[in-house]
């Protein structure tokens, strides 16, 4: 029997399994209370997000760290601030690289949003403040952008690599 499970052309069979789902990092400010809830809210709301990705080890583990900042301002003044860094721990094996970078800054991601949504939600909640719900991510055309940026196309699209 041989050492690796291999498809039909004899390549190494691609794997991808969550390990771990974490936060590394969550923080909320509101530098304005208590004066700001005296006053009519009228929020206006900045998201930012960033992704990230590094090699745990050689035998296909890797980090995704999701990093989302909301900041929310009422009359110009910051109402709350509210940060989390979602991270997971994935194992990719077999993919080749063009396909392995589509899975870190796409599918991963993809499955870090959720709880990095239901963070911010939660820690805003808590702080006082009307419930923020973050609409959803297009990480497929954030990615895409990265690339054109780069001067790149995709080489192929990333899919969902779970297969049976």
């Amino acid at each position: 029997m041989a050492d690796k499970e291999t498809n039909t052309q004899g390549n190494p069979a691609q794997q991808f399994a969550i390990q771990k789902i974490y936060t590394r990092d969550i923080s909320f400010e509101s530098p304005n209370a208590p004066e700001i809830f005296t006053t009519e809210f009228k929020p206006e709301a900045n998201v930012d997000l960033n992704t990230k990705s590094k090699v745990i080890n050689q035998d296909g583990i890797y980090e995704v760290n999701l990093h989302i900042t909301v900041t929310v301002k009422n009359n110009s003044k910051t109402a709350y601030l509210a940060e989390v860094q979602q991270c997971g721990i994935f194992t990719i094996k077999g993919m080749p690289e063009e396909q392995l970078a589509g899975m870190l800054a796409v599918f991963c991601p993809s499955v870090l949003f959720p709880y990095a949504r239901e963070a911010i939600s939660d820690i805003v909640t808590r702080g006082g403040f009307p419930q923020m719900l973050l609409a959803p991510v297009n990480f497929d055309a954030i990615y895409a952008q990265q690339l054109a940026q780069q001067g790149k196309a995709p080489a192929v699209p990333p899919e969902s690599p779970i297969k049976h």
